[in-house]
């Protein structure tokens, strides 16, 4: 069959679109996107808008309020003229630092809570298990903690100080106009170039820095998680020195990043502070002239001058915001990119229906059990045609095999040949571009993948094994089972004399990625926790990758043995213990090439009986 001629069924073709689809290209700058996963709490953030605008017009106003008091005071007035001033003065001093506080909590608070929700939606996207795969793990951790806060630091420091400075700023220059037009006009002036004009070149300078730092993280967390866990295999090999050159090198370029951002951060403070000084002097120049032609008072010469001076405490904060856009900009492409993933495992037409019952019954979503056929029919695989891009060749090609209730198979062939996608098929880590995979005559693709993870379950060449106990680990599949349960899987995978010798027997700590455990021990761990979930068909693929003829030999009679009983799909390429299996398929470039028990494709000519005599 060529590459050409096979057809996609409606499912597969929508599952090829999400295969072929790259991450996110909706047209929306990432910071607008940013802010938009604040909106269900934007009354919050007006909140907080507001009550910054309060404790920056408050510290405004109190440098006013205060201005006027001293020098009304230099005249000697009657007390009373003075006592408004100072309860004032006093209130302003209050209100300020509560408005503060109050800005801080409600801006803080919605911040977190989008952060927390923003959290929630990565860890949702990559708990459908195939985006991990497409991300390395020290870049994936870059991107779930740094660039997923850079939400929270554009929420908090990027949106609500701006917005308030606008408020504030407009109303300090309005109040100084009113005092004195010239003065205030020039007020105005400094006011845009330290606010708007400083921000925005300071914004242009970091543009290209904040994206190489974004990179940079990334590259400088993947070189660390490299170097950490591939630590022993370095070592082996000496590639350690080269290792630990290239996190230095990472190092270095993030310093460098970092050097070049504090040079910007500096270049906004120093030009706000040269146009503080320059708008202030300003100020006073005009308010003295008007002073001297007798249109304007001493008194509110100081009110202006102070006046000015506070106004750019609005301002103050914003280059620095500014220059980190450009980081919080790549932070938030390389979260999108998370986000925008598209699923290699489309969703089903009717989601939350159950898959029919062992018994062929029907299922339990109230069907009449035409899903099922009427009949208990085990695995089966029809036509499987599967390819990772339009231009790509075909990883599988019309591929058919059945696995029936109780029986073990084995798919063998050369590496590429298309065992591992077959693999992923039958966990529901990608679809079929065409054909269909049954399981009791029930289309898998019509059900939850979680769902059909629950029926069909194994144990991957690389198993995970988690950085806990071996109670834990075991557990992890079944969460209510006792000690005398897991002690059972635990001898069924000849695991059991291991674990008793251990220190603390089940409660012995396995390490990172289970270091303190062997490579065939992993394996067994990993099968007795698939067992503990009761599946229907139990898929091994590779077991025995990464083992050494001895323990891979061992290992395999052991899986085989624990999976007596269950229906057993075994992909491999070694064929050590395939005597014990009732089918074995061979697929050679995606097809089925052969199809027999152990001793007739050992006398027939091809590629097992070749592999044998190797």
């Amino acid at each position: 069959m060529s590459g050409d001629s096979i057809p996609q069924s409606p499912a597969g073709a929508a599952a090829q679109a999400g295969h072929d689809a790259r991450p996110a290209a909706p047209g929306r700058d990432p910071l607008w996107r940013m802010i938009a996963l604040a909106r269900p709490r934007s009354s919050r953030f007006v909140l907080g808008v507001v009550l910054g605008a309060l404790a920056t017009g408050s510290g405004v106003a109190l440098l006013g309020v205060a201005a006027w008091l001293i020098a009304r005071a230099a005249e000697h007035p009657p007390i009373t003229a003075l006592s408004i001033a100072v309860v004032a003065t006093r209130a302003l001093g209050i209100s300020r630092g509560v408005t503060r506080y109050l800005e801080r909590l409600v801006t803080h608070d919605a911040a977190f809570r989008t952060l927390a929700d923003v959290r929630v939606r990565v860890y949702q996207r990559l708990a459908r298990t195939e985006p991990v795969r497409r991300f390395r793990s020290g870049d994936l951790v870059s991107r779930l903690v740094s660039d997923t806060d850079a939400t929270q630091d554009l929420l908090v420091r990027g949106l609500t100080p701006p917005l308030a400075a606008v408020l504030t700023g407009g109303s300090a220059v309005v109040f100084c106009t009113v005092l004195l037009v010239p003065g205030g006009l020039a007020l105005g002036a400094g006011l845009v170039l330290a606010g708007l004009a400083v921000p925005l070149f300071a914004a242009a300078l970091g543009r290209r820095p904040g994206q190489r730092q974004a990179a940079a993280r990334g590259e400088l967390a993947t070189a660390l998680v490299d170097t950490l866990y591939g630590a022993p295999d370095l070592v082996a090999y000496g590639a350690m020195d080269r290792a630990v050159a290239r996190v230095n090198d990472a190092d270095e370029e993030l310093t460098r990043i970092a050097r070049r951002d504090a040079a910007v951060l500096g270049f906004g403070a120093g030009a706000v502070s040269l146009i503080t000084g320059l708008t202030v002097w300003g100020t006073l120049l005009l308010g003295v002239a008007a002073v001297e032609g007798g249109s304007f008072s001493a008194v509110s010469l100081a009110v202006l001058v102070l006046t000015a001076l506070a106004a750019f405490e609005i301002v103050a904060p914003l280059p620095a915001v500014a220059a980190r856009l450009g980081s919080i900009r790549a932070g938030g492409e390389r979260l999108f990119g998370i986000l925008d993933t598209p699923p290699e495992v489309a969703p089903p037409p009717e989601p939350g229906r159950r898959l029919p019952s062992a018994e062929g019954s029907g299922g339990t979503d109230g069907s009449d059990g035409s899903d099922s056929g009427g009949a208990v029919e085990g695995l089966r695989v029809r036509s499987l045609s599967v390819r990772y891009g339009p231009q790509e060749p075909w990883a599988l090609k019309g591929v058919d095999l059945g696995v029936a209730p109780g029986s073990t198979v084995a798919v063998v062939g050369p590496s590429g040949a298309g065992k591992s996608t077959l693999a992923a098929v039958l966990l529901r880590f990608r679809d079929p571009d065409d054909g269909t995979v049954e399981l009791d005559g029930a289309d898998i693709t019509r059900y939850d993948a979680d769902e059909v993870r629950g029926a069909v379950t194994g144990v991957p060449q690389d198993p995970h094994i988690f950085a806990s106990t071996v109670r834990e680990n075991l557990r992890l599949a079944a969460p209510a089972s006792d000690d005398d349960r897991l002690w059972e899987a635990l001898e069924r995978v000849r695991l059991a004399g291991d674990v008793r010798a251990m220190p603390r027997g089940l409660d012995t700590e396995v390490g990172s990625h289970g270091m303190r455990l062997s490579g065939g021990m992993r394996q067994r761990l990993a099968l007795a926790r698939a067992l503990l979930a009761a599946p229907r068909v139990l898929v091994l693929d590779e077991p025995t990758a990464h083992l050494d003829p001895d323990t891979r030999d061992a290992v395999t009679d052991d899986l085989l043995t624990a999976a007596e009983g269950y229906s057993t799909l075994l992909i491999t390429h070694d064929l050590a213990g395939l005597e014990r299996v009732d089918t074995v398929y061979v697929v050679a470039e995606g097809e089925v090439v052969q199809v027999g028990t152990h001793e007739e494709l050992a006398d027939q000519d091809g590629w097992y009986a070749r592999a044998l005599r190797v």
